[in-house]
C-alpha cells in the first residue's frame, strides 16, 4: 500500500511540474492547465500518512461523500466563472481565485492547529493531551495560517482595486510604521505559540494572530497603486503557494509540498522579473505608493510639442503602404474587446506582404501575460508576439507603430525625464518608429497618473475613439485602399 501511494505521489508531482512547463508557451498552456488539474484531482484522493496507513486509521474523520460534493461544486463554480468572465475581468478572477486558494490553505492549517491545541472531550470530561505538537509541526501550521490569510485578504483588496473601486494608493502618515508594528506583534504571537501550542490561552492567541494577519493583508495592499497590481498579484500568488507547501509539511502530504513549492518559487521569480522590467525594487512596489500623484497636463509634466489628431482613412493609408508594422497592445485594447479586430487588421496587412509584429511589454495590462492571453484568444500567431527586449533594437526601422490602449509602457518620460516616477523603467521604444499612431479614447493619463510624452512627439498621430470601432474603420479603409 505504501509503495503504491508513494508512486502515485511521484506521478502527481510529475504532472504538476509538466503543467508548469507547458504554461511557458501559449501553444501548450491549455494542455498545461489540464495536466496540472489532473494531478490535483489524483492528489485530492491520496490523503494518507507517509507510512501508507489511511488517515481514518489514525482517528481522523474522512468522508468521501463530502469530498466528492465539494469537488463537484468547486468544478461547477470554477467552470461557470471561467466561461462567463470577460477578458477585461480576467485579472480580477485570477486575484479572486488566488485569494480563495490562500484562504483555503489558512483554514487547513488553522483547523489542524486548533485540533492539536484543544484537548479532546468525552461526555463533557476534558482529557489531557497525550503529547503536545512539536515545533516542527507547529511552525508550518502557523506559517501557513499567516501567509495564507494574508494572501486571502490582500487578494480581495487587489480584486477591488482591479475593479476600479479604489485604484489610487490609500496612505496616511506613519502607515509603514504601523504596518511594521502589526508585523512584529504577529511574529511575536507566532513565536509564543510555537512553544505554548496547547490550552485556552493558545487558542485565544491564535485567533488574535489570525485576525491580525487578515488585517495585515489589507494594510499591505491598500497603499499600492493600481499600476502595480500585476506585481502584487504575482507576489500574493507566491504567498499562496508557500502556504500550501507549509500545509503539506504540517499534514505530511508530499503532493502539496511539491505543488506549493512550484507555485511559490515561480511566483517569486515572476515578481522579481516584473520588478526588473520596471526597474524598481520590490520594496518600492510595496512601500512606494506609486501612482499617488502625477502630472495633470502637458505643461505640468514639462512636455514640449502639440497633439496631432488624425482620421481612420489617413491612418489606413499609412498602414497600407508600409513595409513593416508593429502593434503595441495595452489595457485599452482589452477594455474595448478589440483583440479580434486587431487580428483581422493584421491579417489584411499580411495579405499585402506587410510584415506585422506585436511588441509585448512584460507588465502591460492588469496581470502578468495579460496581452499574450488576449491575443492568443483571438488566434494571433504566437511567432508574431515579440518581447520588448527583442524588438526594441529594431524599432527605428519600423514604418508604422500602432499603439492600442497602451500608455505608461510606451512613455518616453522613462528615458527623458529624470523627475518622472517611471524614470529608468524599460519601455517599448514606440517613439523611435518613423510614424506612431496612438489609439485612445481621450488624453487621460495611464495608471501611473502622469502625462505621456509620446503623444506630443513630431512623429506621433492620435486616433481618438473606441479602439474596436477605430480598428473596424481601419480594416474597412485598408480593404478599400
Amino acid at each position: 500500500m505504501s509503495s503504491t501511494i508513494a508512486l502515485l505521489l511521484i506521478g502527481v508531482s510529475v504532472l504538476f511540474i509538466l503543467g508548469i512547463k507547458f504554461l511557458a508557451s501559449p501553444k501548450t498552456a491549455r494542455a498545461g492547465n489540464l495536466v496540472a488539474a489532473a494531478g490535483m484531482l489524483v492528489g485530492l484522493f491520496i490523503l494518507c500518512k507517509p507510512d501508507g496507513a489511511n488517515i481514518w486509521a489514525q482517528g481522523w474523520t474522512f468522508n468521501y461523500t463530502l469530498i466528492v460534493i465539494g469537488t463537484l461544486v468547486g468544478l461547477i463554480i470554477g467552470a461557470l466563472g471561467a466561461y462567463s468572465v470577460k477578458m477585461t475581468s480576467m485579472p480580477q478572477m485570477v486575484a479572486l481565485f488566488n485569494g480563495l486558494g490562500g484562504g483555503a490553505a489558512a483554514l487547513v492549517a488553522s483547523l489542524e492547529f486548533l485540533k492539536d491545541a484543544q484537548p479532546a472531550q468525552i461526555a463533557g470530561i476534558e482529557l489531557p493531551l497525550v503529547h503536545a505538537p512539536s515545533a516542527a509541526i507547529t511552525v508550518p501550521m502557523l506559517f501557513a495560517t499567516l501567509i495564507g490569510s494574508l494572501s486571502f485578504s490582500g487578494s480581495i483588496i487587489a480584486y477591488l482595486k482591479l475593479e476600479g473601486k479604489f485604484e489610487k494608493p490609500m496612505t496616511f502618515p506613519g502607515q509603514n510604521i504601523l504596518n511594521g508594528l502589526i508585523g512584529i506583534v504577529i511574529l511575536g504571537l507566532c513565536g509564543w505559540l510555537t512553544f505554548h501550542a496547547t490550552g485556552g490561552n493558545a487558542v485565544a492567541a491564535f485567533v488574535v494572530m489570525f485576525s491580525l494577519a487578515l488585517f495585515f493583508g489589507v494594510a499591505m495592499v491598500m497603499p499600492i497603486g493600481g499600476a502595480d497590481m500585476p506585481v502584487v498579484i504575482s507576489l500574493l500568488n507566491s504567498f499562496t503557494g508557500l502556504a500550501v507547501a507549509a500545509d503539506g509539511f504540517a499534514i505530511n502530504n508530499n503532493a502539496m509540498i511539491v505543488a506549493g513549492t512550484l507555485v511559490g518559487s515561480s511566483g517569486t521569480l515572476l515578481t522579481l522579473l516584473m520588478c526588473k522590467a520596471m526597474n524598481r525594487p520590490v520594496t518600492n512596489v510595496l512601500f512606494g505608493a506609486f501612482g499617488s500623484s502625477g502630472g495633470t497636463g502637458a505643461a505640468a509634466a514639462g512636455v514640449v510639442g502639440t497633439v496631432k489628431p488624425m482620421q481612420a482613412d489617413e491612418a489606413a493609408l499609412l498602414l497600407a503602404y508600409a513595409q513593416r508594422v508593429v502593434v503595441v497592445p495595452g489595457y485599452g485594447m482589452a477594455v474595448a474587446q478589440a483583440q479580434h479586430s486587431v487580428r483581422e487588421l493584421t491579417e489584411e496587412l499580411g495579405k499585402r506582404g506587410i510584415e506585422v509584429q506585436f511588441a509585448i511589454h512584460p507588465v502591460a495590462g492588469r496581470m502578468p501575460g495579460h496581452m499574450n492571453v488576449l491575443l492568443a484568444e483571438a488566434n494571433v500567431p504566437y511567432d508574431q508576439l515579440i518581447e520588448m527586449e527583442h524588438i526594441n533594437p529594431s524599432m527605428d526601422r519600423v514604418d508604422v507603430c500602432l499603439v492600442i490602449g497602451a500608455n505608461d509602457v510606451v512613455n518616453p518620460a522613462a528615458r527623458e525625464d529624470k523627475a518622472s516616477p517611471i524614470y529608468g523603467m524599460p519601455i517599448i521604444d514606440a517613439d523611435r518608429c518613423k510614424t506612431t499612431i496612438v489609439m485612445k479614447r481621450s488624453m487621460a493619463a495611464g495608471f501611473a497618473g502622469i502625462e505621456n510624452h509620446l503623444f506630443y512627439k513630431d512623429n506621433t498621430r492620435m486616433l481618438f475613439g473606441d479602439a474596436k470601432a477605430s480598428l473596424n474603420a481601419l480594416v474597412a479603409a485598408v480593404k478599400a485602399s
